[in-house]
């Protein structure tokens, strides 16, 4: 049987949104264990540092030939701006997918500029908002909640308050993903709040902390489910996790794939996890320590644009701004 071809889960396109008013989220802490509870430093220092940290991942990600579109967020009511994947979702056939959000001032993260641009900049046949099931407490946050695989059709999801049952059976029905559902709790027995926290999908591996899952049945599930699909599968501890070593997307650079994922989750990998990686993929490790102090990293940091572009691509600019243009704002 012919393997199949697994080159176009990695997006040579993404989104990212910089804050100017970054702080973690008083309305995500309950569920979030990842997210620091108490900071104890001046807001417009952690702000300041937040914004330079997503200008640092940006400045990588256009440095290895990945196509960045960036936004800047002045706004000072959206704290969690800089995790633009929770309430957007791009996919090959020209649709784009917009999210209902659990916290309601995570809400207001969803902008119709970044829309825009999207159909201006790729081959945009529907926008398919799910939003309004918000209104009925109905929330799915997007590739958060989900981990896509994007080419073979499967939506990984790890079972929170984040990701509901209908939504997700509508996402799937609508978008033609298969559900493959789980529960992972945390050492304090917690559900894990995003399944991006714990496990990436990309070409030729996948990143999982299959230690997390308390069931030995749907542990066998998941690992089997990956490998059939031509994965191996990188097992990843529980501590590496609270490293955010699971928060990482790989993309597509100009000289093949990419790893991006945290200087911290990069320094948590052992030498034969690294090798794996490494077989078809470079690590491109960027420190973002104050973006998680908020509870996600650089995979939360990232939407993937998965899109046909209206017109060649053209090389990543040598400033990493929204098209090659001065920054998009609010």
């Amino acid at each position: 049987m012919t393997p199949p071809d697994l080159s176009g889960q990695a997006p040579a396109a993404v989104v990212l949104v910089r804050p100017h008013a970054f702080q973690p989220n008083p309305q995500t802490i309950a569920d979030n264990a990842f997210q620091a509870a108490e900071v104890g430093e001046d807001p417009a220092v952690l702000a300041r540092r937040a914004h330079d940290e997503v200008t640092a991942l940006a400045d990588a990600l256009t440095g290895v030939g990945v196509r960045v579109h960036l936004f800047d967020d002045p706004e000072p009511d959206r704290p969690d701006s800089v995790f633009p994947n929770n309430w957007v979702s791009t996919h090959a056939d020209g649709r784009v997918a917009l999210f209902p959000m659990y916290a309601a001032n995570r809400r207001r993260e969803r902008r119709g500029d970044v829309v825009e641009f999207l159909k201006a900049a790729y081959r945009v046949h529907e926008v398919v908002d799910l939003s309004g099931l918000e209104h009925d407490g109905v929330f799915l946050e997007g590739t958060g909640a989900m981990v896509l695989d994007h080419v073979l059709r499967v939506a990984y999801v790890a079972r929170s308050r984040r990701v509901d049952p209908v939504a997700l059976e509508r996402f799937c029905r609508v978008f033609g993903y298969q559900p493959v559902v789980f529960d992972a709790l945390d050492a304090a027995g917690r559900p894990i709040y995003h399944t991006n926290v714990m496990m990436s999908v990309a070409g030729e591996y996948a990143l999982v902390a299959l230690e997390l899952l308390p069931s030995a049945a749907e542990r066998e599930q998941l690992r089997a489910r990956l490998e059939a699909g031509g994965r191996t599968v990188v097992p990843l501890t529980a501590a590496q996790i609270g490293e955010f070593a699971g928060n990482a997307i790989e993309v597509q650079g100009s000289d093949g794939p990419v790893l991006a994922l945290s200087a911290r989750a990069a320094a948590s990998l052992d030498a034969d996890q690294r090798r794996v990686i490494e077989r078809s993929a470079r690590l491109l490790p960027v420190a973002v320590p104050t973006v998680e102090l908020a509870g996600g990293s650089v995979r939360c940091m990232i939407a993937g644009v998965h899109l046909e572009p209206r017109v060649a691509a053209a090389p990543a600019p040598a400033s990493p701004v929204a098209d090659g243009a001065e920054p998009v704002l609010a």
